[in-house]
């Protein structure tokens, strides 16, 4: 999970300080989610979710598909 969230972060050309901003929180903290000291509050899974247009099920590991709703077959 810690990994997706650092690749995610990169992907999208954003630094720890821009994501921690926009999660209300300090970069120190921030920073820590990203390599696992801290386990990551649902609200702030909520809030990576939506700010990547992704699944909190992608983020944990649990699909490799990074659709936010994957459609149905």
């Amino acid at each position: 999970m810690y990994k997706r969230i650092r690749d995610l972060r990169e992907d999208h050309d954003l630094n720890q300080t821009k994501v921690a901003q926009k999660l209300g929180m300090s970069q120190t903290g921030y920073s820590k989610y990203e390599t696992g000291e801290n386990d990551i509050p649902t609200a702030v899974l909520i809030k990576l979710a939506r700010m990547y247009n992704t699944s909190i099920d992608y983020l944990l590991g649990e699909t490799d598909c990074k659709d936010r709703y994957p459609k149905s077959k």
